[in-house]
């Protein structure tokens, strides 16, 4: 069966350094960290995180729906216009029934669920708004953006906690290979920053407790990591195929090659101490991808900053590009931008499709101190050039669920290969 070649046509960024691309780009390329101090939250025993600054929905949705609509639905719509116009699809000159959405999600409405609860209980069931169900529902962000540009292509939503942003993006890729599509919109949106969820992850001690030094916190690799800082925001790329991007002469940021997933069965928080899912999702993207490892000229690490992933996704690396994994460059975004959960595949994506267009790859920040378990190249601290031919992001989650992209370059026809 022949497959459809996939491409990325458009990018849309909301993130906790810049809630455009280019000004998340810039901010990246920099080292700049998010991470702030949460005023309210200082009776917690971590009360940082990266929050995204001064959003202003209204300036990318009606107002009459912002009272309707959750901040990770706010999130998603707004990147998933960001990219659209980016990628300059006339939506009028368009087949609407061949466009579709797939939005990730590892929460969705907690901050609705949470204010509704406590009017439940101060207020009683009559105040408890009519909005709560679509509100908080995962699957509202794919729902509502194709709502908002009644488009009828496939609709979907993966809720695969922190991998699922890189399984809305996997899916949609093979969507298209499908042919399922012509046109789809994908990423990954959350909005995770709420009182609930804060005490949840400090009772189960997985973010740092370094509060006072808050760009500090999030140090993926370094001996001294104590724990991943929340961030939200969110990530959404225009996925076309190949046919339909030349057809229209749109602009071309990347080919999407392979697309692999897998699972720990090992533990509900904790990663395989040996890196088996890791190590399989990466050997499963590349061998959908058709490449060997020592293709490979970067890694977008999940890289949380927590003590067990950063030691065995380092591990799982090793054990799938043997020598060549000290060749090729790693580095996390999330020293920067927190752990934005289910938008983190999203989001990274993003970063790495930018890292390659741009031939630039962004530093891991706060890299400061060598833990033997973690000997790669991190790129440490300052963004390093780099030609990057081919490269993967990865994404693993609660519940051992793990998930790998490969992109390559894209070159024009008479131009590479």
């Amino acid at each position: 069966m022949v497959q459809n070649q996939v491409v990325v046509t458009g990018i849309g960024a909301v993130t906790p350094i810049g809630t455009r691309k280019e000004e998340f780009w810039e901010n990246l390329k920099k080292g700049k960290s998010g991470v702030t101090v949460i005023d309210h939250f200082r009776e917690y025993p971590t009360y940082i995180a990266a929050i995204v600054q001064d959003f202003e929905p209204q300036l990318y949705m009606e107002k009459r729906d912002i009272k309707k609509t959750d901040r990770f639905t706010q999130f998603a719509l707004a990147a998933a216009r960001m990219a659209l116009e980016d990628a300059a699809l006339d939506l009028d000159k368009t087949d609407r029934e061949k466009i579709g959405v797939i939005i990730g999600s590892g929460i969705g409405g907690l901050d609705t669920i949470e204010k509704q609860y406590k009017i439940l209980l101060d207020k009683g069931p009559r105040r408890v708004s009519p909005f709560l169900v679509p509100m908080l529902i995962a699957n509202m962000a794919s729902g509502y953006i194709s709502i908002v540009y009644g488009i009828n292509g496939p609709n979907s939503t993966t809720v695969t906690a922190c991998a699922s942003g890189t399984h809305a993006i996997g899916e949609a890729f093979r969507v298209l290979q499908r042919g399922e599509a012509d046109v789809m919109i994908a990423g990954g949106a959350e909005a995770p920053i709420t009182s609930i969820a804060f005490a949840g992850f400090c009772a189960a001690r997985a973010m740092s407790t370094c509060n006072e030094q808050p760009e500090k916190a999030s140090r993926p690799f370094d001996a001294k990591r104590d724990g991943f800082v929340m961030g939200e925001g969110a990530g959404v790329l225009i996925l076309e195929t190949m046919e339909h991007a030349l057809k229209r002469k749109a602009k071309i940021y990347a080919e999407i090659i392979g697309y692999g997933m897998s699972g720990d069965g090992y533990h509900f928080t904790s990663p395989d101490p040996q890196g088996q899912g890791a190590f399989l999702c990466m050997q499963r993207a590349l061998e959908d991808a058709r490449l060997l490892p020592e293709s490979v000229d970067y890694i977008n690490a999940h890289g949380t900053s927590t003590v067990y992933n950063d030691k065995i996704e380092t591990l799982a690396i090793k054990r799938l590009f043997g020598h060549h994994a000290y060749k090729v460059a790693v580095s996390s975004t999330k020293s920067m931008i927190g752990h934005l959960l289910g938008a983190a595949g999203g989001v990274e994506m993003v970063a790495t499709v930018l890292s390659m267009n741009y031939g630039i790859i962004p530093p891991t920040i706060n890299y400061e101190d060598e833990d033997p378990d973690c000997d790669l190249y991190y790129v440490p601290n300052e963004c390093c050039r780099k030609d990057i031919n081919v490269a993967i992001s990865n994404s693993f989650g609660f519940g051992g669920t793990n998930a790998c992209l490969v992109i390559k370059k894209y070159f024009p026809e008479g131009r590479g290969s």
